[in-house]
């Protein structure tokens, strides 16, 4: 056993050793879409693709919704770096002999910013804000006994000022249950779509005629770039190691291939304690700033038929400080 785990581990983090001889940080927007939700997985590192098996599934893995027994509904919210807040509801429910369907929307806003200009660098007395927004629905189910399949759409929106941007993308993923007592292979590649590129009413513009000046100025437009969005492949195990019938520790290893950096690597645990309480750990590898994350969560119930689910993680960002993470998960 031991050696078939450290062969798995190995081969998942030495696909990193391929990665690309220069990031292309920068070259993609949507940025709001890699910030990982469900501070569960955040607390392990986002070592996630192998081990989700609850409502964000629908983020790191769709086919981890085949795990859901009835219904769920979660709530996240991240006070991320300089100010900006993230917000994420989803909810998912299973349909006997069908699958299990879900849906969820994303919100990224910062605070009002102040406009400034070449002749006014202390601010014009106006501002302006910004913020991503997406919508996803999904749905994944059990193929055979020990192999998951799953599949979302998203419409994916940005806003700065006045001038806007939309897209859609695709996420897939499955989640395999080797046999080997409770090792389990997970795959996903998200964001799947089509560019997306700003427009909106402050692209309009006048010119001078260079054939004469003195005519009237020529109205014109300017246009902008079409963007890539962050499609990212990843690829992970997950296997569990029991303590007794109370006492349980999950390990997670991750590794993954963003399309607009160098490929990065995770490892995760988590120690569950009869279910209730949980303590987890990870480690980002390759990351500019990020690397530590702690965190732990409880599992209370509501009624006879129903557990509030409340998690919490800290993740390191380096020099940028830390951002901390909270989530609330209702299970009925």
């Amino acid at each position: 056993m031991k050696k078939i785990l450290i062969i798995a581990f190995f081969t998942i983090l030495s696909i990193t050793a391929f990665a690309d001889e220069f990031s292309k940080s920068g070259s993609v927007g949507a940025q709001f879409l890699k910030i990982g939700v469900g501070a569960r997985y955040n607390g392990m590192g986002d070592a996630s693709v192998a081990s989700v098996n609850d409502i964000y599934s629908l983020y790191w893995n769709p086919a981890g919704m085949t795990n859901i027994n009835s219904s769920q509904m979660a709530i996240t919210h991240i006070n991320y770096l300089t100010d900006i807040s993230l917000n994420y509801v989803a909810y998912a429910k299973r349909f006997e002999g069908i699958g299990v369907f879900g849906a969820a929307i994303t919100m990224l806003s910062m605070s009002d910013q102040e406009i400034t200009t070449a002749d006014e660098p202390e601010g014009t007395g106006n501002f302006y804000s910004a913020s991503s927004w997406a919508f996803q629905i999904g749905y994944a189910r059990n193929l055979t006994a020990n192999f998951s399949f799953g599949g979302s759409f998203k419409i994916i929106g940005e806003k700065i000022y006045r001038e806007t941007a939309s897209g859609f993308a695709f996420d897939f993923g499955t989640l395999l249950y080797t046999g080997f007592r409770s090792l389990r292979l997970g795959m996903n590649i998200s964001n799947m779509g089509p560019g997306m590129k700003f427009d909106g009413p402050d692209l309009n513009n006048s010119t001078t005629n260079v054939v004469n000046p003195n005519d009237e100025l020529a109205p014109s437009r300017m246009t902008t770039d079409t963007y890539d969005i962050p499609l990212t492949f990843r690829i992970g195990m997950a296997y569990d190691v029991d303590f007794g019938d109370n006492s349980t520790l999950m390990l997670s290893a991750e590794a993954k291939h963003p399309n607009d950096n160098l490929q990065k690597g995770s490892l995760g645990a988590e120690y569950n304690w009869n279910d209730r309480y949980f303590l987890r750990g990870g480690y980002k590898f390759n990351y500019e700033e990020e690397g530590l994350a702690f965190g732990g969560g409880i599992v209370t119930a509501l009624t006879e038929t129903s557990d509030l689910s409340l998690d919490y993680a800290w993740v390191d960002f380096g020099r940028l400080s830390s951002v901390h993470r909270f989530s609330a998960s209702i299970h009925f």
